[in-house]
């Protein structure tokens, strides 16, 4: 399943849709299915993009093949007689399009939205995951676990595959497995999920939502309108105030996941294995082992986290232990995610270059110790200190790239001023190499060289892979 690949039939009867003009701002993943889906059951479909570049030409010509109008480099004023607006989710939402559909009484849905209210009668339940970090991992964890159990569903959402296709394509899921972001849920009033879970709650994206309170709003209404289970981490007090904030159905359960052997109604770890006290008879006296700790690859606290959640949503749904284990032992994780690249002279060298914002770099550098750590880049507005001081003793010594590192030292002479900083005041192809060979030379066998860069980036990189496989590349010339 591609995104932009609606393989539904135009659907027979009337439509809600028919004859109704709907704005779809954006093409893209979610614009090119939305428009498509829209034009198909009737809609009067106008398709608005800010830029005006090649993909969005090739899309263009796509949508107008079919009759549909679009307008390439204006997404700020209101199409005349537009009803509704389907807006891909980044979108903010003060964007002058949005002003003017405020004032005119037009609602604005997302694709999440338009794909929740798409479903046959007949569809498959959501479980839906998201949280400002762990959520592709845990979504595809939660998805293996699924086909362990025999169940036809798929990983979607946020994920890279759009929910448009999963729900009006061909294919009949028993179950999906949902990734879903914050911008995605603030778009999304009327979704409700079978089981959701957020995982943790960091600052992210503020410029986006406006604060942090907001932020977390949108986050929790994964939680709204709930089945069977509400999942929070125990760890992080700000999801369960979510739960406690919802509006859920009859009977749905709050079930947290935690690190420590866990309480009833909660999953968590008892020597060395998952267990399991929230789903299963006599809670308060019995649990059940899932899989050990030795079956999550890897094993970092953060990583056992995210399987104790993809767990906890598989058990609402049914699924049985044994899938559960055999789910997670079939699970490998996408590149970048705390990955180890290589032993070099008795130091190991871990790629987590996914980790661009400051709350996934603190769960990585908890993983390691001792560690020489790689950073650097876009900051993003984030701030450095309680990073910094939370790992400084694990700290052998840190060297800085990219265009923000200056807010890293400045860190480090506060709350680790002890520890050794190489500062590259480079950007070019062979930074990184620098970067790793000056790591090597202050590290000792039994170290980790960890790059957890705490910051996007596209100051030195295309995008967080790009700078991992530049990563790689180096360790493998110094081991060579």
């Amino acid at each position: 399943m591609g995104s932009g690949q609606v393989t539904t039939s135009v659907p027979s009867g009337p439509s809600e849709f028919q004859g109704k003009h709907v704005t779809v701002a954006g093409l893209g993943v979610s614009g090119l299915p939305a428009a498509k889906a829209l034009h198909a059951r009737g809609a009067i479909v106008t398709a608005v993009n800010d830029g005006d570049d090649a993909r969005a030409r090739e899309q263009a010509t796509e949508l107008e093949a079919l009759g549909i109008t679009v307008r390439l480099g204006d997404g700020a004023t209101l199409p005349e007689g537009t009803e509704l607006i389907v807006t891909a989710p980044g979108w903010q939402p003060d964007k002058p399009l949005f002003l003017a559909a405020e004032q005119a009484g037009v609602p604005v849905w997302g694709d999440v939205e338009l794909a929740w209210r798409l479903r046959g009668p007949d569809a498959a339940p959501w479980l839906a995951v998201t949280g400002t970090n762990g959520k592709t991992t845990t979504v595809q964890m939660l998805a293996s676990i699924l086909k362990a159990a025999g169940l036809r569903t798929a990983a979607v959402g946020n994920i890279g595959v759009s929910l448009l296709d999963a729900v009006l394509g061909d294919e009949k899921y028993d179950v999906l497995a949902v990734e879903l972001s914050s911008y995605q849920l603030h778009w999304a009033p009327s979704l409700r999920a079978y089981s959701g879970a957020v995982l943790n709650l960091a600052p992210d994206h503020l410029d986006w939502h406006g604060s942090m309170d907001a932020y977390a709003a949108d986050k929790g209404r994964i939680y709204e309108g709930n089945k069977v289970a509400c999942v929070y981490n125990v760890a992080d007090p700000r999801t369960e105030d979510l739960v406690r904030e919802a509006d859920v159905e009859e009977g749905c359960r709050a079930v947290g996941f935690t690190l420590q052997a866990p309480a009833v109604s909660q999953l968590g770890v008892v020597d060395g294995i998952l267990v399991d006290r929230a789903f299963v008879e006599n809670r308060q006296k019995n649990a059940q082992e899932l899989a050990e700790v030795s079956d999550v690859d890897p094993p970092a606290p953060h990583n056992i986290a995210n399987a104790l959640a993809a767990a906890a949503l598989a058990r609402s749904y049914g699924v049985p232990a044994q899938a559960v284990r055999d789910g997670l032992r079939a699970f490998k994780p996408d590149a970048h995610r705390i990955a180890h690249v290589a032993d070099v002279g008795g130091v190991a060298y871990v790629d987590d270059s996914k980790a661009t914002n400051t709350h996934a770099a603190q769960a990585s550098l908890a993983a390691y110790e001792p560690i020489v750590w790689i950073a650097g880049g876009l900051a993003k507005g984030a701030e450095f200190d309680e990073l910094v001081a939370g790992s400084a003793k694990r700290l052998r010594g840190v060297v800085l790239i990219g265009a923000d590192r200056a807010l890293i030292r400045e860190a480090l002479a506060r709350h680790a001023p002890e520890v050794p900083v190489v500062d590259l005041d480079r950007t070019d192809t062979g930074a990184m190499l620098q970067a790793v060979t000056e790591a090597k030379r202050l590290a000792r066998p039994g170290d980790t060289v960890l790059l957890a860069p705490a910051c996007a980036s596209m100051d030195m990189f295309t995008n967080y892979n790009q700078r991992g496989d530049a990563f790689a590349a180096a360790v493998r010339e110094l081991g060579a």
